[in-house]
């Protein structure tokens, strides 16, 4: 960097030379582009976020609904569709026994479309008592 001075009637002048200047211009340009691709993984996170907390939401309604239901399910391979937030979801539920007659093991896989599964849940049903 250079000072302006004033010698006699002489003028020396100071400033930044054009290639600190363009250094400097490079340096701002690297780091605004880090910001901005850290704020768009940013969004990009937050978007999966969303998908896999409405997804769980869609496992557990179901669960719910079962159990609800008072609803003793058979064993096998179910599926179906639910909508969440606006969102069109597509979920497989397996019901496999347990060791204990009574009981039955329900896994709800949940996809947000493709065959990406966005949330998985596992929960167990009773046999429904009598009132």
């Amino acid at each position: 960097m250079r000072r302006c001075f004033f010698h006699g009637s002489h003028r020396i002048s100071a400033g930044f030379t054009l290639l600190e200047v363009l250094v400097a211009l490079a340096i701002v340009a690297t780091a605004l582009a880090a910001a901005v691709r850290a704020s768009g993984v940013s969004v990009d996170s937050a978007a999966q976020v969303t998908e896999r907390l409405l997804a769980s939401w869609v496992a557990q309604n179901r669960l719910a609904e079962l159990s609800a239901r008072r609803i003793f399910p058979d064993l096998g391979t179910q599926s179906g569709t639910a909508k969440q937030a606006g969102r069109d979801f597509s979920w497989e539920e397996t019901v496999g026994a347990t060791p204990n007659a009574d009981f039955r093991r329900v896994e709800i896989r949940v996809r947000a479309g493709g065959d990406h599964v966005a949330a998985t849940l596992v929960g167990y049903l009773a046999v429904p008592q009598a009132e």
